[in-house]
């Protein structure tokens, strides 16, 4: 694979020389500015590959996506693994082990074996035993577009990045813009810009509804930024590549239920039945809505679609759309709640769990879609995804991974937090 991260670094470097020297010589103007750069971390590609199992328990710094399974959540750590948490004891999970996959963002599971990206390709794990993961397959440059900040990572056969050290500084500019120097081999971002660099039976589990990975019979699938890609699984350890399909552009999120397939993406919920061609999945319709961040999960007859503003999305509705799915091919918008800045849900029964932005985690009934009451609300985080499974909530905030117990609609409370480390 080319190297595309390094052709970057030397254009860039090669502007700033350029912008460098054609600037006015006359102007003696300058200020200062504050600025965060990275410094990219290489190791050999099989360095990489060879450190793909269960290593020593890391703090959790950076978390993303989750999977739950059996007594096991598998949290992601944004670009570079996946945490192993033992959750036997909700109310004091432990953190056993960290498995290391530079640019993992997404991930999904069937029975024992865990799927992830790792950049550009796709790797396969044996999680039989959380304690001793096992490396079985890698299916190598499925995901060529994918995107760190805005840069394409695609490694090459001699070295990856592996890791970011983070370099806060203060630099001397002139009246354009200039730096009175320059750090070769790394990117620069200033301070207002930096997040950008930086979302009880045996082998039962549940992913969340920001999922981009979803595994559904022997098939699983993922979306990237316009396309569903199918990988058939029949040989857990050995995934195929099977198909590909353009859906939409700025697609976000997939999401299961039964024999139907749901993505969001900024423009809507689209719709495709998997039960008569698994691995040619067949579009049966499509919501449309207001430009939005998308994220979707549904049940026998709704699907509830959660729409935020925000400066990827290029929208400004922060609302919760309930779909009526009676007539998939005319889904209709049964009712609209207005939200703060709504991201994950999930759904239990007859209770709706929403992270909504600095209001916290929100609880509905959603007995009557149609007049959803607030049972319950714990402010003070700010949520990403939510898993309601099994009687006990799992959100993953800005500021830890939190648990709550709902075994009791009247008596919702927080079992447990895992903070992030410094």
């Amino acid at each position: 694979m080319k190297n595309f991260l390094q052709v970057i670094i030397n254009a860039a470097v090669l502007l700033f020389i350029s912008l460098f020297f054609s600037g006015c010589l006359k102007d003696t103007c300058s200020h200062k500015k504050s600025y965060t750069w990275f410094e990219p971390l290489y190791k050999t590609s099989a360095e990489v590959r060879a450190n793909i199992k269960s290593n020593p328990a890391k703090e959790i710094q950076n978390p993303g996506k989750i999977f739950i399974r059996d007594n096991y959540i598998f949290l992601n750590e944004i670009n570079k693994g996946i945490h192993i948490i033992d959750n036997s004891n909700p109310s004091s999970p432990k953190n056993i082990a960290f498995i290391d996959i530079p640019g993992n963002q997404d991930l999904a599971v069937k029975g024992n074996t865990l799927y992830a990206d790792l950049y550009t390709d796709l790797v396969t794990l044996d999680i039989a035993d959380p304690l001793n993961v096992v490396k079985k397959s890698i299916v190598d440059g499925v995901f060529p577009e994918r995107y760190y900040g805005g840069i394409a990572l695609s490694g090459d056969e001699e070295k990856m990045v592996f890791d970011w050290i983070q370099h806060d500084t203060t630099v001397i500019e002139d009246c354009n813009g200039t730096h009175s120097f320059l750090v070769p081999g790394v990117m620069y971002t200033d301070f207002m810009s930096a997040a950008n660099i930086q979302n009880n039976n045996k082998g039962v589990g549940k992913g969340g509804s920001m999922a981009r990975f979803a595994v559904t019979g022997n098939y699983l699938y993922t979306v990237d930024y316009m396309d569903l890609k199918i990988f058939n699984i029949s040989n857990s350890a050995q995934p195929v590549f099977s198909n590909k399909l353009q859906v939409d552009w700025h697609v976000e999120t997939i999401y299961p239920f039964k024999d139907k397939l749901f993505i969001g993406s900024n423009n809507g919920m689209f719709m495709y039945d998997v039960n008569s061609s698994p691995d040619n999945p067949v579009k049966v319709g499509e919501f449309t809505h207001a430009r939005a961040c998308d994220p979707v999960i549904a049940d026998d007859n709704y699907a509830y679609v959660t729409l935020h503003s925000g400066t990827t999305c290029l929208g400004f509705n922060n609302q919760l759309d309930i779909v009526k799915l009676n007539d998939l091919s005319n889904a209709t918008l049964a009712k609209t709640y207005n939200l703060t800045g709504p991201l994950g849900l999930s759904k239990d029964e007859n209770l709706l769990f929403i992270c909504d932005g600095t209001d916290g985690l929100k609880v509905f009934n959603a007995a009557d879609v149609m007049n959803l009451q607030l049972i319950k609300q714990f402010p003070g985080l700010e949520g990403y995804d939510v898993i309601a499974y099994n009687k006990t909530a799992i959100v993953v905030a800005t500021d830890g991974l939190y648990q709550y117990d709902y075994s009791n609609a009247d008596n919702i409370h927080l079992l447990s937090k895992i903070g992030l480390s410094k």
